[in-house]
């Protein structure tokens, strides 16, 4: 199984090769046939690529020692789906998974876009092609996973244990389908730019593809905020890691692609500027695979690689990025700019949006490779964190969720903001509303907090009041207005959850930062402790033993008003022996939107732990908001009018009167 997954994965790059160049030529000559063999090409090197992968999950379910990567990664002790799972634990295994989503999107691009003009999908596959030949070479040449070990060892080195985890299932997978995703926007780009034409049905194309990227990649960044939160033992979401920002950059610009790709698809508008964000959205996927497996990055997320790995990356980094930006600054004087339209309008409030969005991705990119670049040229250190993003990124979004709520009710072409803003006034209300309880009764020192919390009302509220003016709220009777509601285009309804769950992102964020307590002390057992109106006693440590490793199981039980138990609360501390690595598993409870939190320090001989707790209110609402967001971002995929390769309804047609004369 091992010998043909291998051979499965040189089968997928020779067709990748073929893919590359065949379509191509076809839709240089115009040669039907030769275009047509793009479709089956990619679908077969997708199902290569799917071989190939389930050989490589296989000897890693069958504890299979005799292939190196395996051996690296795995242990026979490990939990079934920790041996799944790390599949794509490592580096080897990681990029077949991104390769697999490669395909798996060339195929999608294939069998669903039999709308797409010939020449136009004939490219989009070759540039597909392109990029998968380049990622195939890279894994055969620098990071096969196949690789055999004899004699085969009789044991594993086991995974790292910080990945031993459930998020590792849904982290991963989430993100490179977001990464990746947005190659098929690259594709079109470049297909576009060799055939040196763009129109609004262009974008009406790659809108549906970025959609499904963004979700994914929205999924995916929350997904890892949530398992760095509750792994890691540390009680932070964020710490703006350069792995973190290098997921985040793609996200800020697929999000200004987005609204930008709706301006070009409704207006003709935008076209250059569209193509270019669409280059430079994977070109920033593209720039975080480098970060993660160059070696030039400490982190948790990295993968520790040789440099030869990492010049290879910047090889193709360099090809992509550099040939499709010059393939752009060749083209792009003969592309018309597309339509006008008045600064005050929903065009011009999208491309408000694009300005901060464009912005704050220059900044986070700034801040991620500036100490790189300094460490490479002078040889001096320097850190950039939290102060530089929070003085630098902080106030650009603020002015941006601002004019959020603006941007829906305002009209194509030429809007009216006075209108907009009375339609807004109920929403402007709450928002000051919360700003006055928040800075009056919860807390009157932070500034900080009464200006967050309004700004997440505002945009929640905003979202809501944008789903009732569409619905006739106030013009129409309750039973009319119902019936709009219901026949809204589901892209509003996508809008207005997207938003709002920016929204309970930002309330989340505001109240656990803002609001939120911790207390750092030796716990003996019996002893208990409060934290904002909490109480915890300390039940003692108990040792015990799981599949592949041991532990000392901490034990708290939440006391209530009664003084009786109403749950419970367990941290370990957990020794791996085969990696000969101790990791701290966090102990958490949820009430209601919020969490009490602690982790575990050294022990004491007397039986005695340090415990860190955090009383962390609304912090759900931090992920809560991505699954709004990504919830936002399927029901727009499914409107009927963005669906890839959806047929117009056709109408039936009208009988003919007979004319009197």
């Amino acid at each position: 199984m091992v010998e043909t997954g291998h051979f499965a994965l040189v089968l997928a790059f020779a067709l990748s090769l073929v893919q590359m160049l065949v379509p191509l030529v076809g839709a240089r000559t115009g040669n039907q046939r030769l275009m047509a063999v793009g479709g089956p090409v990619t679908v077969t090197g997708f199902a290569l690529t799917a071989l190939s992968f389930a050989a490589l999950a296989s000897a890693y379910a069958g504890s299979d020692f005799s292939v190196a990567n395996v051996w690296e990664n795995s242990h026979s002790l490990q939990p079934m789906i920790y041996k799944i799972t790390g599949t794509w634990g490592n580096h080897e295994g990681s990029m077949l998974l991104w390769v697999l989503i490669l395909t798996f999107f060339g195929a999608l691009v294939a069998v669903f876009g039999n709308n797409l003009p010939a020449t136009l999908k004939a490219n989009v596959l070759a540039v597909q092609g392109m990029i998968g030949a380049a990622f195939f070479l890279f894994i055969l040449t620098t990071s096969n996973p196949f690789i055999r070990l004899n004699p085969a060892p009789v044991e594993g080195r086991d995974l790292n244990p910080v990945l031993q985890d459930l998020g590792l299932a849904i982290h991963p997978p989430l993100l490179y389908l977001g990464y990746v995703g947005f190659s098929v926007c690259f594709s079109f780009s470049v297909a576009a730019l060799i055939e040196g034409r763009i129109d609004a049905s262009w974008a009406r194309w790659v809108r549906p593809w970025t959609l499904v990227a963004w979700m994914f990649l929205t999924g995916g960044i929350a997904m890892g905020s949530y398992w760095a939160y509750y792994e890691l033992g540390w009680g932070g979401f964020w710490f703006w890691d350069p792995v973190e920002n290098a997921s985040f950059m793609p996200w800020l610009a697929g999000t200004a692609l987005l609204h930008s790709a709706i301006v070009m698809e409704k207006r003709s508008a935008l076209k250059i500027w569209t193509l270019l964000l669409a280059i430079l959205t994977f070109s920033l996927s593209l720039l975080g695979t480098f970060l993660v497996r160059s070696g030039v990055l400490t982190s948790v997320h990295a993968f520790a690689t040789d440099p030869a790995r990492g010049v290879f990356i910047l090889c193709i980094l360099t090809l992509f990025i550099g040939g499709s930006l010059a393939l752009f600054a060749l083209r792009a004087s003969s592309l018309t700019a597309g339509g006008l339209f008045h600064p005050i309008s929903r065009e011009g409030a999208l491309v408000l949006n694009n300005l901060f969005l464009t912005t704050a991705t220059a900044t986070v990119l700034v801040g991620t490779l500036y100490p790189l670049a300094l460490e490479a040229l002078t040889g001096g250190k320097i850190s950039v964190g939290a102060p530089f993003f929070d003085l630098t990124f902080g106030p650009l979004m603020l002015p941006l969720l601002a004019i959020v709520p603006f941007g829906p009710l305002l009209a194509w072409k030429r809007g009216d903001v006075i209108a907009a803003s009375h339609r807004l006034m109920a929403a402007f209300a709450l928002a000051i509303a919360a700003m006055l309880v928040t800075g009056l009764f919860i807390d009157g020192a932070s500034v900080f907090a009464a200006l967050g919390v309004g700004l997440a009302v505002w945009l929640i509220t905003g979202a809501l009041t944008d789903l009732a003016v569409k619905s006739g709220a106030g013009s129409a009777a309750p039973a009319i207005m119902l019936r709009r509601f219901a026949g809204l285009p589901r892209s509003v309804f996508g809008t207005a959850l997207a938003h709002l769950g920016l929204g309970l992102t930002l309330l989340g964020i505001v109240g656990t930062l803002c609001f939120g307590s911790e207390k750092i002390l030796t716990m003996r057992p019996g002893e208990t402790v409060e934290l904002s109106g909490h109480t915890l006693r300390f039940e003692g440590l108990f040792p015990q033993k799981g599949p592949n490793f041991t532990e000392d199981r901490a034990r708290f039980l939440l006391i209530g008003a009664d003084g009786n138990a109403s749950g419970e609360i367990s941290s370990a501390k957990r020794f791996f022996q085969a990696r000969q690595t101790a990791t701290t598993e966090s102990g958490i409870r949820t009430l209601g939107l919020s969490q009490l939190y602690l982790s575990l320090g050294d022990e004491g001989n007397d039986g005695s732990v340090v415990v860190r707790l955090w009383w962390k209110p609304l912090v759900t609402l931090i992920w809560g908001g991505g699954l709004v967001m990504m919830a936002g971002a399927a029901m727009s995929l499914a409107d009927r009018r963005l669906r890839v390769g959806a047929p117009a309804r056709r109408r039936k047609p009208a009988t003919a009167l007979a004319s009197p004369t």
